[in-house]
């Protein structure tokens, strides 16, 4: 009887477990591992994808609450090298996915299908990634050689005001808001949406709120090329969209011309593409007046 009585405590207890599974989303990723470690048994990506998605169904059967996090083979043996691990065990590939549960990109699995998981999953790691490359390059532009500010906060400071300028003069609805700055060694892209809260006040998510404001600031203190575009949705009225481009610690207007370009314009191979119906590419409103700006000296 007592025996029967720790099994069930123990189920119950399994129950109030969370976990995470490391998934190789990529097939290049996957045959990495294959070659470089002989008790990474599985053969086939196909096939592993399908027993990872079997056992997250299982895991939502049982009452469980799962993350899947991003498993990269490269980070994975930087990992081992710095702790001391042996790579080729199950034991250290557990003990770097429990890692990835607290600093990796992560999305939870909520019986979504595996193949609308993974995209998410990827959008996730690519955001993660710009927000941390961003904040680096921040940290290290320093202080103002003329007044001794640090010019990283104050530009994210800078861009923190903007972006509630630009909600507030958005209006009513659904906003995407996409703001690029040209960096090297490549264009750095954040994207940030916002929906109306039952007060008619903008909703963001947190992650994606910081990530936007950390690289629109590092276009401010770097003075780099980039620009915002925004597009506006409701139910009762066309989608509308503008921007604005980078210039100095501000925004310029686009025109609805500019706009229209951009949009219409392919980013890989600068052909035109036909515009979208039920759109109006238009000139952005009036984000009000812009407090003083301070020239930083790096």
């Amino acid at each position: 009887m007592a025996h029967t009585q720790h099994q069930t405590m123990r189920r119950v207890l399994r129950r109030e477990i969370a976990g995470t599974i490391g998934l190789l989303t990529d097939e290049q990723d996957f045959t990495a591992m294959r070659r470089r470690y002989r008790t990474f048994a599985f053969d086939d990506h196909t096939s592993y994808l399908q027993q990872v998605e079997a056992l997250l169904r299982t895991l939502a059967s049982q009452g469980g609450h799962t993350t899947v996090a991003l498993f990269d083979p490269e980070e994975y043996a930087e990992f081992c090298a710095e702790h001391g691990l042996e790579p080729d065990t199950p034991s250290s590939r557990t003990r770097f996915t429990a890692e990835l549960a607290s600093t990796g990109a992560t999305v939870p699995y909520e019986g979504q299908p595996l193949d609308h998981l993974v995209p998410h999953l990827i959008d996730e790691a690519v955001r993660q990634a710009t927000w941390e490359y961003a904040t680096t390059l921040l940290s290290r532009i320093g202080t103002c050689a003329s007044c001794g500010e640090d010019i990283g906060r104050a530009s994210f400071v800078r861009a923190s005001g903007l972006l509630v300028r630009i909600l507030d003069a958005s209006g009513p609805g659904e906003r995407h808001l996409v703001c690029s700055v040209s960096t090297e060694p490549e264009t750095l892209v954040a994207v940030l949406r916002a929906d109306d809260d039952q007060h008619g006040k903008p909703c963001l998510d947190e992650a994606e709120a910081l990530e936007f404001t950390t690289v629109l600031a590092l276009g401010i203190a770097t003075q780099s090329a980039g620009g915002l575009v925004m597009r506006t949705s409701t139910s009762d009225t066309t989608d509308r969209v503008y921007g604005w481009r980078l210039r100095g610690e501000g925004l310029e207007p686009l025109t609805a011309g500019e706009v229209f370009d951009a949009y219409c314009t392919d980013v890989e191979s600068g052909d035109l593409v036909s515009p979208e119906s039920g759109v109006d590419y238009c000139a952005p409103p009036d984000l009000g007046e812009d407090g003083p700006t301070t020239q930083h000296t790096h």
